[in-house]
């Protein structure tokens, strides 16, 4: 067996093939909505405020819907690595078959769950009004709303399309189709916002037809190159109504825990936000610059926790739970350089940092920022370690255990932290932050605990399978 560091870094390097298009292909989202929020503020501060109530509730609503079909590429990877491993036999073929009828159920579940969604967009562009939001902002939200909910299905269908090509190892055009949409994005908002080209001048709602354009296009891009590739063709089945009912059974137990999952941390989050809010405008202005510095750097994380989880899934087919072991201790170290690096930048050039955020001055909101920064450095690590639990879990198709353990870590010891060290310790917004460092990390070391006692229990109950 070669030593550990050799293992380590050839390991590394086979994680980073699939995590680092993964990650950038994530990084690439980001900039898609921080085009809309820019031509958002060109518009108007009302503009700016509306577009960004019916962005949070589109991207709650989209993100539960992400979680539903998340679990497809573990299930697909799976299926690839029996078929593999099965070739020459009838056992490849009806692995193909399984993978054509996992393609197909996680599109019929994103288009009920698009469907669904779309309908709540409206329902909840109605009722916000009632939890003491600005009735004028609510009326200027709502047509942005209308615009962007027939978007939330293409855009659930281009994740359905997305697992399948990354269960299958083949994530390529991902980055290239999802680099493209951003310029078309902002070409596309400029066109419907300001009328150009003899179309009618929409302003802000013409930013949600917009975004509803670049998911069918995203879509209907990715189909085409799916299409186009000869190891995906073949298995890319669009008769969503010869989908088996037992798999969509299946696929739907194991994606609502998912999005419970995400609509659990994305309203931790949010809750944090509120509590933060309550110490005035500069303590939430600091709090949004550094939790989107957070946001931006855990993409990485979450390309690293795709590629572990579909690891795992692969092993695991093909009973080499040591493998799957080494995999978690790949994915920590690869997440821990990284965020390293990140610290010492956060470290060293604080106000380097953050100047994009804040214009040149060094008032309370600067300041209060510079010293939540110092505790973004350390909680990152524990951010990144979480959400690759959550994936490796996943691996294992354990995603009840996930949801449960999050439960706990966001709820049950990050929630009260907060509260305990915000207003009862008087830190207030440091304490906020603090307590939301003692829920990642309590939320990390029992998402990893859990995996380990999982392959421990495969371990014992299957024969040993070659390192």
């Amino acid at each position: 067996m070669p030593p550990v560091p050799a293992r380590l870094f050839t390991d590394g390097r086979a994680l980073a093939t699939l995590a680092v298009p993964l990650a950038l292909t994530q990084l690439a989202q980001v900039a898609l909505t921080t085009t809309d929020t820019i031509m958002m503020g060109l518009i108007g501060t009302e503009a700016l405020a509306a577009g960004g109530l019916a962005m949070v509730i589109f991207n709650q609503l989209r993100t539960m819907g992400v979680g539903l079909v998340t679990a497809v590429g573990n299930q697909v990877a799976a299926a690839d690595a029996r078929a593999e491993s099965d070739e020459g036999s009838g056992g490849g073929a009806v692995a193909r078959e399984e993978i054509q009828d996992l393609v197909r159920a996680s599109l019929l579940l994103s288009t009920l769950a698009g469907l669904v969604g779309a309908v709540l967009m409206v329902l909840i562009g109605h009722a916000v009004v009632w939890l003491g939001q600005d009735r004028d902002v609510v009326d200027a939200a709502r047509p942005i709303l209308y615009a962007m909910a027939p978007g939330l299905v293409p855009c659930l269908w281009f994740q359905a399309i997305r697992q399948f090509t990354v269960g299958m190892r083949r994530p390529q055009a991902l980055l290239r189709i999802t680099l493209a949409s951003i310029a078309v994005n902002a070409g596309l908002n400029w066109v419907f916002i300001y009328g150009t080209w003899g179309l009618p001048k929409l302003g802000l709602p013409g930013i949600g037809l917009a975004t509803t354009s670049v998911y069918a296009l995203s879509f209907l891009a990715l189909y085409v190159s799916a299409r186009r590739d000869p190891a995906l063709a073949p298995l890319l089945s669009l008769a969503i109504w010869k989908t088996r009912p037992a798999t969509l059974r299946r696929m739907t137990a194991l994606g609502l825990p998912i999005a419970a999952t995400y609509g659990s941390e994305a309203g931790f989050f949010s809750v944090v936000a509120l509590l933060v809010g309550s110490f005035g405008t500069a303590a939430l202005a600091a709090h949004t610059a550094v939790n989107q510095l957070v946001y931006i750097v855990f993409q990485i994380a979450v390309g690293l926790s795709h590629a572990a989880s579909l690891g795992v899934s692969r092993d695991l087919a093909l009973g080499n739970t040591a493998a799957a072991q080494r995999l978690k201790t790949t994915a920590l170290a690869c997440a821990a350089a990284v965020m390293a690096v990140v610290a010492v930048v956060y470290v060293s050039v604080p106000g380097l940092v953050l100047a994009p955020f804040f214009d040149g001055g060094q008032g309370k909101a600067t300041d209060l920022a510079a010293q939540l920064l110092l505790v973004a450095a350390l909680l990152q690590f524990f951010d990144c370690a979480q959400n690759i639990g959550v994936g490796l879990l996943r691996g294992l198709d354990d995603t009840k255990g996930g949801f449960r353990v999050t439960l706990v870590g966001y709820w049950l010891v990050g929630l009260p932290a907060a509260a305990l060290l915000g207003f009862v310790a008087d830190l207030d917004t440091l304490g906020i932050w603090l307590g939301l460092l003692t829920g990642l990390a309590t939320t990390a070391v029992l998402l990893l605990r859990r995996f380990t006692q999982g392959l421990g229990r495969l371990n014992s109950t299957a024969a040993p399978a070659p390192a």
